[in-house]
């Protein structure tokens, strides 16, 4: 096996690879390389043809392609070099990983500071379980995206999507802006799983419909689908009989959510958080073991790339820290608990030093609430931040600012929902 030694390894070329990538550089890294699998760098990005990207990081609104292309020039001025088609199969916690692919083959690179950027997957059909038999035209959101905006292969033409993730939205208007007929939107939750403006732009828009707490309870067809039934659930999640719907399609896109791509950060020994299914982090995206960093969608789920890109470039400065030992030892690590009404946050921990505090705590709640305040306190219940918000949804992260809190000497803080009322 030939064996190679990098002061720096990035694990995925998308936005967040990218980031992190260009950060070293910029800061002084010249040995490093970037891992990725697929046959070009960009990640999911490149079949995002629609608009919404670079608001927050450069206040003017971009396509997924345009967005990305900033990050590819970049990299290609500075001559990051990138190995494409090669998959990591190996990670240890000693900072070693094992790859297939690079220079056609098989390499042992041992490395200085790791940057995990994989990104995440979508669930499938089989892992929500949905019920039927097994014909053709049954997709994920993201296949039907790539196979319209990459290949330019329609999926089908009468649709019916199960899940209201941002990623089924965003093809529901593609989809019929295209000439396909989106039969219907079916969601189990009480609540959208994406965000507002995506329900608003893609959904009421082009008067598409949303049937909240309903279930796909069949799928018909033999070679190819040919309908499905939606049944509404009550809150325990159990169908209502006498609520059945026949929706008569030939494509079923399956949006139920996106689940972070961890096998490797498990293989190292990266404490995993069960709440976000990514690994616990610190404010600038260390890992639990020592060198290891992760950013953008494999630490937890985002709404926006502009969060992805800014997580990652934080990543990029710590690992240039590592490399050139230059870390400051941190003089406290105080935990991040999801308190009342959270779900989860990110990062579970800061890591205190002689280093102000910079960046944000983003929280997911567990339900629509209107006029909250989202409370921050320390292990003995005092109040260290509180600030109000009109309305909080689980389909949007907010973010705590760090420069706000006054931790004092809390060894622990919980973050909580309170004085609001809820709305299912």
């Amino acid at each position: 096996m030939k064996k190679k030694l990098v002061d720096l390894a990035i694990i995925g070329a998308g936005p967040a690879g990218l980031a992190a990538a260009l950060e070293a550089r910029t800061a002084g890294v010249e040995d490093l390389l970037i891992i990725e699998r697929d046959e070009r760098i960009g990640g999911i990005l490149n079949q995002c043809i629609h608009t919404g990207f670079g608001l927050r990081l450069y206040g003017e609104e971009m396509s997924g392609p345009e967005y990305i292309g900033r990050f590819i020039r970049e990299c290609e001025r500075l001559r990051v070099p990138v190995s494409l088609n090669t998959m990591v199969t190996e990670l240890g916690g000693g900072r070693t990983l094992c790859a297939v692919g690079y220079e056609g083959k098989m390499v042992e690179i041992k490395t200085q500071a790791i940057i995990l950027a994989m990104g995440c997957r979508e669930r499938t059909r089989e892992s929500i379980l949905l019920p039927g038999t097994r014909p053709a035209g049954i997709f994920t959101a993201g296949t039907a995206q790539r196979l319209l905006n990459i290949e330019g292969v329609m999926p089908g033409k009468e649709i019916v999507i199960v899940g209201s993730g941002d990623i089924g939205l965003i093809m529901a208007r593609r989809l019929t802006l295209e000439g396909a007929h989106v039969k219907a939107v079916v969601e189990i939750m009480p609540h959208p799983g994406g965000i507002t403006r995506n329900i608003v732009q893609c959904l009421q828009d082009f008067d598409i419909p949303l049937h909240l707490r309903h279930i796909i309870s069949e799928i018909r067809g033999r070679q190819r689908v040919t309908g499905v039934t939606a049944v509404e659930v009550n809150e325990e999640g159990n169908a209502i009989p006498g609520t059945e719907k026949d929706f008569v399609c030939d494509t079923v896109l399956v949006s139920a959510g996106l689940i972070p791509e961890n096998e490797l950060s498990r293989m190292a020994g990266i404490e995993i958080d069960p709440l976000t299914n990514g690994p616990v982090i610190d404010q600038e995206m260390r890992t639990s073991v020592q060198g290891i960093y992760a950013c953008g969608d494999v630490a937890y789920v985002h709404n926006l790339v502009d969060w992805v890109t800014m997580e990652a470039q934080a990543a990029g400065r710590a690992a240039v820290a590592q490399v050139m030992g230059t870390e400051k030892p941190a003089s406290k690590v105080v935990d991040v608990i999801p308190g009342e009404g959270v779900n989860n946050v990110a990062p579970q921990k800061l890591t205190l030093s002689d280093r102000p505090l910079t960046g944000g705590i983003a929280v997911r709640v567990k339900a629509i609430r209107r006029n909250v305040r989202a409370q921050v306190h320390d292990e003995n219940g005092e109040l260290l931040h509180s600030v109000k918000k009109r309305i909080v949804k689980p389909a949007e992260i907010f973010d705590i600012e760090l420069e706000d809190l006054n931790l004092g000497g809390a060894d622990k803080i919980t973050i909580s929902i309170s004085d609001g009322e809820s709305k299912r």
